[in-house]
């Protein structure tokens, strides 16, 4: 008989509230934080009856996607592919959190979000989410060269979508496949995605970093369970590919190891940036590089709101300032993505 204490799992690594790991490669994702948080992680089921002017469809196969589809106004709608954040290890695109912001932003724009379920580290390292963004791109291509699949939602998406205007957009980490899926994309010619064209690429509060502190790291003071300097450092090190540092390509794409950006071909990209951001300088060393290398960027900074405030329907509930940043994201994105 083997002693129980034996047979114990034993946690090997852990995020706070959000992750553990333990030394038979099992991960457990149950939130352990405050439990009045606990709704921003629960799954909303898809609907066909309109609410606030959405439907919500879920679309089975690899990658699944979740689509957020405005009432129909006649004319054809912008494609934004979403890709969550989560630091490559957490989250889930059927959470509370990310719908109640995207399906406002789809009611606004108006535009077909497309939101894409990603694998998560540690069991899938990154490239593989960005593997995943890249593949739901191709599902976009199928569809826009009119082969319908069986799932009705994706003929809903097919008819009320004009393929020819896709925005990438992403959260934190999934701010940083914004970046990789464009610049992959853009190793391709037009007739390779003919019909469909990547318009713009969105990147809100992205996740690049460098191996050295920034000064924002050292001096802003994280107000939120949500984004420490210990989820940065532990979830990026479970996410990046084995042995690898912050100034890999995939979080430091402005630096040294990543390929020059005068040779990236990427389109227009509107980044958001949060002042109150731990990230925020390297976020606009990313900027002020794109910029420099030839790159049509614009930049949105949020004042007195840290990162992904956006997400919180807590905070933009209850807080006058989020709410504002909140309206004027919008705003910007559907002006963004209304002149490309």
């Amino acid at each position: 008989m083997v002693p129980k204490e034996m047979t114990r799992k034993r946690v090997v690594d852990e995020v706070s509230g959000w992750l553990r790991v333990f030394d038979d490669g099992t991960v457990d994702r149950t939130w352990t934080g405050p439990p009045e948080a606990l709704f921003l992680m629960s799954p909303v089921q898809p609907f066909d009856t309109p609410r606030d002017g959405v439907t919500l469809h879920d679309i089975p196969g690899y990658p699944s996607l979740r689509l957020y589809l405005p009432e129909p106004s006649g004319t054809p709608l912008p494609i934004l592919l979403h890709f969550h954040g989560g630091g490559f290890c957490i989250s889930h695109f059927s959470w509370f959190m990310y719908h109640h912001f995207y399906s406002r932003l789809a009611a606004a724009v108006p535009a077909a979000v497309v939101s894409v379920e990603l694998p998560l580290a540690p069991e899938h390292r990154m490239p593989s989410a960005a593997d995943a963004g890249f593949a739901a791109l191709l599902r976009l291509r199928r569809l826009a060269r009119g082969r319908d699949g069986s799932d009705p939602a994706e003929r809903l998406l097919r008819a009320a979508a004009d393929f020819s205007r896709v925005f990438l957009i992403g959260d934190s980490s999934g701010g940083n496949l914004v970046h990789l899926v464009a610049a992959w994309a853009g190793e391709e010619d037009s007739a390779f995605w003919s019909p469909l064209r990547v318009a713009g690429g969105i990147p809100l509060h992205p996740g690049f970093v460098r191996s050295t502190r920034s000064r924002s790291e050292l001096e802003v003071q994280s107000d939120s369970v949500f984004f420490t300097l210990d989820m940065l450092d532990k979830f990026l090190a479970l996410g990046l590919p084995q042995g690898a540092t912050k100034d890999h390509p995939f979080t430091c794409p402005m630096g040294d190891a990543a390929p020059a950006l005068e040779k990236v071909k990427l389109p227009p990209f509107l980044v958001a940036v949060a002042e109150r951001d731990l990230i925020r300088n390297t976020n606009l060393e990313y900027c002020e590089a794109m910029k420099e290398a030839g790159q049509e960027v614009e930049v949105l900074v949020s004042g007195g709101v840290s990162h992904c405030f956006y997400l919180s329907k807590l905070a933009v509930d209850n807080d006058p300032t989020t709410a504002t940043r909140t309206e004027e994201l919008i705003v910007a994105i559907k002006d963004f993505v209304g002149r490309h």
